[in-house]
């Protein structure tokens, strides 16, 4: 049961969740972070760590639609091993809704 990025994280990307991952299994997109499913140990450290609750199990039927996409871009993105500031602005995104629809960049983040 690995866990998955929801559409939570589309222009919050918090970071927290990577400083406590324990196989690096984030990857980083232009503004938002994905789980490799395959890397992921279902260890669930990462859950409680991300402020704006995106990151719940593949179980979960928020976690259902993305799962592949998790998948596709984690295989594409750079990956991510640090903790870094979140974008000036996240807060003001954390509740917005259909970001995916309306604000995914599939395009890769820095990696740094």
């Amino acid at each position: 049961m690995p866990y998955v990025v929801t559409e939570a994280c589309i222009k919050c990307k918090y970071t927290d969740c990577v400083e406590v991952c324990p196989v690096d299994c984030f990857y980083e997109g232009e503004n938002m972070l994905v789980i490799h499913p395959d890397e992921c140990i279902d260890c669930g450290v990462c859950e409680p760590e991300c402020p704006i609750e995106a990151i719940v199990p593949d179980s979960d039927p928020k976690a259902e639609a993305l799962l592949e996409m998790n998948r596709s871009f984690s295989e594409l993105w750079p990956n991510i091993t640090r903790k870094k500031a979140a974008p000036a602005d996240a807060d003001q995104w954390k509740d917005v809704p259909n970001k995916y629809a309306e604000h995914f960049s599939d395009k890769p983040g820095d990696g740094s």
